[in-house]
């Protein structure tokens, strides 16, 4: 410290020759102070010259001021976007002056595929909002200010614990405690005017209006007819984009069949306590739904298949990723089971609970749902019977499940009440003819009916 002193040298020679002059003398000559770092540092000298001696002794007081470090606020930045992700909006969590924990989400950016969160790196005060709400954020955008505190959350988390609670009111005093004795005495009775009463004629009163009591169809007429308008997110933006596109591009075409669910209820009934004990989760009818799909797209692999049509060219994959389509409170999202073809029902139901589990925490990211060969939308979980789903592109098709409801069919000449569920294969008919559509789900039926034919690969 004494090193970036521009006085030190000055000094020191200043002190060398006060020793060097008081040799042998009574006189002393002190050091009333060094400026070190622009700061004062005060002391005084004194020499003790006893008999001639020629050693003196200096004692030096100072004091030091602890440091304010200029690096407690810091800014954080938007994080990386995907390389399909250019821009995002933001919505705030927190505001002006809230304290946060670290790793506690401050905002919310919206892109067009998914909802990313940004955490606290530290511990601290927010200083300043360096984005508007709504306001349009890159890769690298200043976002906030945080000025950072040791242990901040957990100080007003005790704080919290340690206050002290309020005290219930006390009750009101009944009635039989403030009443008193009982008196004895009869009360006094009030004077008789001596004046007579006014009188009026029975023709003189005027009746007055009783009030009107407001209905609720009357409040309902006249109304509190009010309305808002709120914007669009990003997500909703580019979902209601891409469905469009889909309806201006593919030539979409929907060829429906009918399941019998007995086959898989009855599995499903008899194994599915076997299957949670193993594998600690549930077995539902949606893994039977892929790996079928699975099977059938490896036995019409053009249904696997998309139109490139910038090179104007159909490209096959080897590979099939299936997307299931999951509803959201902000919109529609597709995640996607990679390498369905190498599955069981066990990994497949992993899969899908995994993916479940990210998609409530709001944790997707954009690599969860990039790519996909097939998309399967099952619209039985809201009790829907029938419908037609559009593709979802890049894709070629896109199968719709439906609810199971109990209905009399026709088996062997008699009618009989069966498990049905409807099922809708759309696809694009600029690729893929109505035989390759409709083998493709005669497929998906007769494997979902009976699943002995993935074994028997038939």
């Amino acid at each position: 410290m004494f090193a970036r002193s521009r006085w030190l040298p000055r000094s020191l020679s200043r002190l060398a020759a006060a020793l060097q002059g008081g040799n042998g003398s009574q006189g002393t000559r002190g050091v009333s102070g060094l400026l070190v770092c622009h700061r004062s540092i005060y002391g005084k000298s004194r020499q003790l010259l006893e008999n001639g001696s020629k050693f003196s002794i200096f004692h030096i007081q100072h004091f030091r001021t602890s440091a304010v470090f200029n690096d407690d606020v810091m800014t954080v930045n938007t994080p990386a976007f995907a390389e399909s992700v250019t821009e995002g909006d933001v919505r705030w969590e927190k505001a002006v002056g809230d304290e946060v924990g670290e790793d506690e989400v401050v905002c919310e950016i919206e892109t067009d595929k998914t909802a990313m969160q940004v955490p606290a790196p530290h511990a601290g005060i927010i200083e300043e909002l360096l984005v508007p709400d709504g306001g349009k954020v890159e890769g690298g955008t200043p976002l906030f200010k945080l000025r950072k505190i040791e242990g901040g959350a957990a100080k007003s988390k005790s704080a919290a614990a340690s206050a002290p609670k309020p005290e219930a009111p006390t009750p009101p005093p009944t009635p039989a405690a403030t009443a008193g004795a009982i008196p004895t005495t009869m009360p006094p009775v009030p004077p008789v005017k001596t004046q007579p009463m006014d009188s009026k004629p029975v023709s003189a009163v005027k009746p007055t209006a009783a009030p009107v009591a407001h209905t609720a169809a009357d409040m309902g007429l006249k109304g509190f007819r009010t309305e808002q308008r709120v914007k669009i997110n990003r997500m909703r933006q580019r979902i209601a984009q891409r469905l469009k596109e889909a309806q201006n591009t593919c030539a979409m075409l929907t060829t429906f069949n009918e399941i019998d669910m007995s086959n898989i209820q009855e599995m499903r009934t008899l194994h599915k306590e076997t299957f949670l004990k193993k594998h600690n989760m549930k077995l539902g009818f949606m893994s039977a739904f892929v790996k079928a799909s699975s099977f059938a797209l490896q036995n019409q692999p053009v249904v696997n298949a998309v139109i490139d049509d910038t090179t104007k060219e159909m490209i096959y994959r080897d590979y099939i990723d299936i997307s299931v389509a999951v509803a959201t409170p902000k919109g529609l999202v597709v995640p996607v089971i990679r390498n369905v073809e190498n599955m069981n029902y066990a990994d497949i139901e992993k899969a899908i609970n995994e993916l479940g589990e990210k998609a409530r925490k709001n944790e997707l990211a954009i690599e969860d749902m990039d790519g996909g060969t097939f998309t399967i939308s099952n619209g039985g979980v809201f009790g829907s019977m029938f419908g037609t789903p559009i593709i979802n592109p890049p894709q070629s098709a896109i199968l719709g499940m439906h609810g199971i409801f109990e209905r009399p069919v026709a088996i062997k000449g008699q009618v009989v009440i069966r498990p049905m569920m409807y099922v809708a294969l759309t696809y694009d008919h600029r690729l893929i003819d109505g035989r390759e559509a409709v083998l493709f789900l005669r497929k998906i039926k007769a494997t979902v009916e009976d699943p002995r034919l993935l074994l028997l690969d038939i």
